[in-house]
């Protein structure tokens, strides 16, 4: 008998790259995909024709059903400011309900894996930031709700493992990019892309010298991929840094995607309150959990192949919201 797997926000920019990877498993029996389009994209998943996937419309964290589950991948989360300073009851509710609802789903010894977030080591006073390091953390600031969901989630999984005897796979992403993001999204990338290819104003914030690690989203699901099913044998469940290590300053994404459209320009603007100054990951131990993995495509082939996404989704006529005010995030 196949794999019956559950994967929440599938219709999101990372989930929806990793639903067309899980249907490549000639193991799967059963994918059920849950997604309230809080963020997520119908578009996202319309190229789909596989009889096996299972689209619900629900809020994780009211998701039910009587079926249990070989694997659940819980990605169900807004991860960018703009969103989850919105709504931050929402958003806590959807990390860490929705993880108490899901561990409840699983079949006995049944695999959960999640997609926590750089966010938890704060504004790092060490760089690079290894799985070990605990952070730097406002707990009460503007920008918790996202970083102690996801914390709290860690910590709730990790007792799972250590009470109920269920296996755990935790990553902590650092800023991914790529296809399939909302054009009004809010995070840097796509912010600075869809404000070039519209008004063609850039709002950078501060001087722009806060730097970042910027993982390609093909790299990053490859990763993800890999250590949520693909290897056997791996016995380590997290934490687990997966990014590019390659750090780079916002004004420098900001200034290359400049030169790539014409007319494009930078409205300098006052700096954001709480914005971590770094982020970098340490890739020592990911790279011994997956050997052979790195970033390959630098963020220059990166930018332009999600360049290329976005005004392709213009002259179709894509859902364009206008975007926010850049906000960096994981």
């Amino acid at each position: 008998m196949g794999k019956k797997v559950l994967i929440s926000g599938g219709a999101g920019f990372i989930g929806s790259h990793m639903v067309d990877r899980l249907l490549r498993r000639n193991d799967l029996e059963t994918l059920v995909v849950v997604d309230n389009f809080w963020t997520g994209l119908a578009t996202n998943l319309a190229h789909i024709r596989d009889p096996r996937l299972n689209l619900v419309t629900s809020n994780i964290e009211d998701f039910a059903t009587g079926d249990k589950f070989d694997e659940i991948i819980h990605l169900a989360s807004p991860a960018s400011p703009p969103w989850y300073m919105r709504e931050p009851i929402r958003t806590i509710r959807a990390n860490l309900v929705g993880a108490l609802n899901l561990v409840e789903m699983l079949v006995p010894g049944g695999r959960m894996s999640f997609a926590s977030t750089s966010e938890v080591y704060g504004d790092p006073l060490v760089t690079p930031q290894p799985e070990s390091y605990r952070g730097f953390v406002d707990c009460t600031g503007p920008r918790s709700s996202y970083d102690e969901s996801k914390r709290c989630t860690e910590a709730l999984l990790f007792e799972c493992q250590r009470t109920r005897g269920i296996e755990i796979r935790v990553v902590r992403l650092f800023n991914v990019y790529g296809p399939r993001t909302r054009p009004d999204d809010g995070r840097a990338v796509s912010n600075f892309l869809s404000q070039a290819l519209t008004h063609g104003e850039l709002t950078l914030y501060g001087e722009g010298d806060q730097t970042r690690s910027w993982g390609y989203v093909d790299d990053i699901v490859d990763a993800l991929e890999r250590f949520f099913w693909l290897d056997s044998g791996i016995t380590y469940g997290g934490p687990l840094n997966v990014g590019n290590d390659r750090e780079i300053s916002v004004a420098e994404v900001a200034n290359y995607i400049v030169s790539l459209v014409p007319g494009a320009r930078i409205k300098m603007c006052p700096p954001i309150p709480q914005d971590p100054t770094n982020r970098r990951p340490d890739l020592t131990i990911c790279r011994q959990v997956l050997p052979g993995w790195q970033a390959n495509i630098t963020y220059e082939e990166g930018v332009k192949r999600t360049l290329d996404w976005f005004r392709d989704q213009i002259q179709h006529g894509a859902e364009t919201d206008a975007p926010s005010p850049v906000r960096l995030e994981d």
